[in-house]
């Protein structure tokens, strides 16, 4: 028994209300998946994507002054030479933010005077130890000296106190992307002007949600009285949480006018900066399944209505030679003709969503992988959830067609 095409069609469009419907719900399913796939997949990689710094070894003491008569800079020099006699410690320094929690940027130009264009990194202050205790890797240039430093005092303007940084290869190519950045001058919004003394490989410690992405800026200094002072430790395989704990007990014991906030690894932190992207990757994971399920309910549902409503016709078809295979074929058709229709609405509507997701939220224009992926996906489970309706069909004895009014 052949099969006319035309024809199928034909009757598809007679019946059309519930085809429409079902090419309807085929196109915004695949639409919907194609982009939610792809940005799972973005997600996804931004979690596993390396860090540049050494995670599992690392550990914050963030400390606030209680008194007034705090006195931040013997602090800092006490508790840093303290915890880097411990034995198991490789390296440690005190910043003004924990990685993966930073937020806030600093302004900064190519030329003095605000002209220009500005570029807002993200920002550590750390002292020259602090590279090192990131485990992060120079590719040019040179560290901090030690004179290059500026003590904790209570003043919080870098652009009034130090005049050199180091930037991540990222913010570099940003900045001089035709040359090396190593020995180039920028300027603060004051007009003071920083010399760019190295360059480290990219480190991918900001905020998800921070504004300057990979752009980064490591500045010489300690942090200041006015603000809590984090204390940020490297150590040893296996002995990053004894360290924590006995280094946290001494520096509570050690200083009555400060306190102790808290002490912490830094997986803590990278696990809380990855929170966005996971539960954006989860809730898209689900959403997508659940179309899935409705779209292959809305497939079953309509090839089950054709067989129940087309009983005398699939009898008939069986009386005049019809074979099992020929009625399982014939909904197979119908259906794959209905589900190219969606798709093929589907593709365009898919392509347009990538393109406004592109533009609304700055993401990666949709690849058409994805796209062609998706198409072959949905098109095989829409096939399959027809497969148990149309061999229902198929069982339908010749003899309907005599007793069926």
């Amino acid at each position: 028994m052949s099969l006319n095409v035309r024809s199928l069609t034909a009757a598809l469009l007679r019946r059309r209300a519930g085809a429409v419907l079902v090419a309807l719900q085929v196109a915004i399913a695949l639409a919907i998946m194609v982009n939610a796939v792809y940005i799972v997949h973005q997600r996804v990689t931004w979690i596993r994507r390396p860090t540049g710094i050494d995670v599992a070894y690392l550990f914050v003491i963030s400390s606030s002054s209680l008194t007034g008569g705090f006195d931040a800079r013997a602090a800092v020099e006490q508790d840093l030479a303290y915890i880097r006699s411990l034995p198991d410690v490789i390296s440690a320094t005190a910043t003004n933010s924990v990685p993966f929690s930073l937020g806030g940027n600093i302004g900064v130009w190519l030329r003095p005077g605000h002209q220009g264009r500005e570029f807002n990194p993200s920002y550590l202050i750390m002292d020259s130890a602090g590279l090192g205790t990131l485990g992060a890797h120079l590719l040019a240039g040179r560290n901090f000296k030690p004179e290059e430093i500026r003590p904790p005092d209570t003043a919080d303007d870098l652009g009034d106190s130090v005049a050199e940084l180091i930037v991540t290869r990222a913010f570099a190519r940003i900045l001089f992307p035709n040359t090396s950045a190593v020995g180039k001058v920028v300027y603060f919004e004051n007009g003071r002007p920083a010399t760019i003394v190295g360059v480290t490989d990219d480190l991918h410690i900001a905020r998800a949600s921070a504004p300057a992405g990979d752009s980064m800026a490591i500045f010489p200094s300690l942090p200041s009285a006015t603000a809590a002072i984090d204390y940020l430790v490297r150590t040893g395989p296996g002995e990053r949480d004894a360290v924590m704990r006995d280094a946290a007990r001494h520096l509570a014991d050690s200083n009555p006018d400060r306190v102790i906030n808290w002490a912490r690894p830094l997986t803590f932190f990278k696990w809380h900066a990855d929170a966005e992207n996971r539960n954006m990757a989860i809730c898209l994971t689900v959403i997508t399944a659940l179309l899935l399920a409705i779209t292959c309910l809305g497939i079953f549902g309509l090839v089950t209505f054709n067989v129940s409503s087309r009983t005398k016709q699939i009898g008939t078809m069986r009386a005049v030679g019809a074979r099992r295979r020929d009625v399982v074929a014939h909904f197979m058709v119908e259906n794959a003709i209905v589900l190219s229709a969606g798709v093929l609405f589907g593709c365009t509507l898919a392509l347009a969503v990538g393109y406004w997701l592109s533009l609304r939220y700055a993401l990666p224009r949709l690849d058409l992988y994805y796209l062609v992926g998706g198409v072959v996906a949905l098109w095989v489970i829409g096939q399959l959830a027809a497969w148990h309706p149309a061999r229902r069909a198929a069982s339908v004895p010749p003899s309907v067609a005599t007793r069926t009014a």
